[in-house]
């Protein structure tokens, strides 16, 4: 749920440097040759503002320098985090837009498992594209709990949460929320599946082991194609930040990657119209879930 360029707080002072046209494009490229993310000419200045402190700390004096220390310098890969974690912002929540995660729990988690256990197997795999600081996998968890109840433990079950940036994975790992974090959640939900830690609340232990987060980037097709495979795939408010094209192979990659008879959860602002055909569009009261038929076709 790595939202791009949201509001961010910015400091004077890291306005002070300008990007020029050329420096503009060649960042602009970089970028999403790296990561798939598409930056519009007319938010240059978004540049400025969320690259401009990585400048100074790196004792650089302009943008065409950070350029040529993101493609040559030995410590590039470290500062590739860095710049992942500039350009989004994790804005997100537990349970965040009910009427869609009422549509998962209720009606396509039951049917999957119900498929599953038709078919004589327990195994049950979700992939959480884009998982931020953890709370959507995290709220998943809950809500298959909420479902299985004691037949859990019966289950093979994993989510694997997948983001671009290091620093939101090490914040998922720790299970550690605020109360904002929580403010969509149940007051029930959060006495059942949290424990108080000062002025924070930390998922259950029975939460994190459905759990793997790893760092994955939704531009490298040929990466993502060793992911384990899944009956269910989430990437919700992410392929909004991408052009025509990326979204095209990104949501190519989750139809390689979803099992037949898989579903597919985007944002509900998001939309498969004129990017994909492949998967049939079910509607559901407040949320559309996209299905990989049986004998579905290619992108």
């Amino acid at each position: 749920m790595s939202s791009l360029f949201a509001n961010k707080t910015v400091s004077p002072l890291q306005k002070s440097l300008k990007v020029t046209d050329e420096e503009f494009t060649q960042l602009r490229d970089f970028i999403y040759k790296e990561s798939g993310i598409f930056i519009a000419e007319n938010r240059k200045y978004l540049i400025e503002n969320r690259l401009s402190g990585r400048l100074k700390e790196l004792n650089l004096k302009n943008f065409g320098e950070y350029y040529y220390y993101l493609r040559f310098d030995p410590r590039r890969k470290d500062e590739l985090a860095k710049l992942f974690e500039s350009i989004t912002t994790n804005e997100t929540s537990f349970y965040r837009n009910p009427p869609q995660l009422q549509v998962f729990q209720d009606i396509i988690l039951k049917k999957v498992l119900d498929k599953l256990r038709a078919a004589r197997t327990k195994k049950l795999r979700i992939w959480s594209a884009g998982c931020s600081t953890g709370e959507e996998p995290y709220t998943l968890a809950i809500m298959l709990h909420e479902v299985l109840k004691a037949e859990i433990v019966t289950w093979d079950i994993k989510i694997n949460a997948m983001d671009l940036s290091l620093a939101v994975l090490a914040s998922a790992r720790t299970g550690l929320y605020t109360d904002y974090a929580l403010r969509t959640t149940p007051k029930e939900i959060i006495q059942k599946y949290f424990l108080p830690k000062g002025a924070q609340c930390e998922v259950k232990p029975e939460l994190k082991k459905l759990i793997h987060f790893q760092q994955g980037n939704l531009s490298d097709r040929l990466g993502l194609k060793r992911l384990e495979r899944s009956q269910i795939v989430f990437c919700r408010n992410v392929i909004i930040y991408f052009d025509d094209e990326m979204k095209k192979q990104v949501i190519g990659s989750f139809y390689d990657n979803l099992l037949p008879g898989g579903y597919l959860f985007i944002g509900h602002s998001e939309s498969l119209h004129n990017i994909s055909r492949s998967f049939k569009p079910e509607y559901h009261p407040g949320a559309i879930v996209y299905l990989k038929e049986e004998t579905g076709g290619k992108i």
